[in-house]
């Protein structure tokens, strides 16, 4: 099994069930990949990949999402865990949100809905060389 994970994270199951699937036919067996339909249920995710020892190098998070939005999220994520690389995936996100995400998470990209799979390929590969 591997040592290092990508969360994704997006209040629709589709999207998360389209992105690791997608993950999978990329990266292969390379790394764990983890989904949560909420920012709650990842920090649950963390936290159970923190305690096996699992180093995780990317997360993808959607914007739009019930209580937390995904901005405020990886903001959170990046005061904690400034290594991780940050990925917004939306269809809905304003410039301003966008533009806060870069200024205080690091925000690595963000990929607009619909998006393809060499899009997310490329985008994560670029990422992590």
């Amino acid at each position: 099994m591997s040592d290092a994970a990508i969360i994704c994270v997006d209040d629709e199951d589709s999207v998360l069930k389209a992105l690791k699937e997608q993950l999978i036919r990329c990266f292969g067996n390379r790394y764990v990949y983890e989904v949560a339909q909420s920012a709650e249920e990842a920090w649950t995710v963390i936290e159970e990949l923190e305690l096996e020892g699992i180093k995780i190098i990317v997360i993808v998070s959607d914007w739009l999402m019930p209580n937390v939005k995904g901005d405020e999220f990886l903001i959170q994520v990046h005061q904690q865990f400034p290594e991780i690389v940050t990925i917004m995936l939306t269809g809905q996100a304003d410039a301003a949100a966008i533009e806060r995400t870069k200024q205080q998470a690091n925000l690595y990209a963000c990929i607009h809905k619909p998006w393809t799979e060499e899009e997310l390929q490329q985008v994560i590969s670029t990422a992590l060389s």
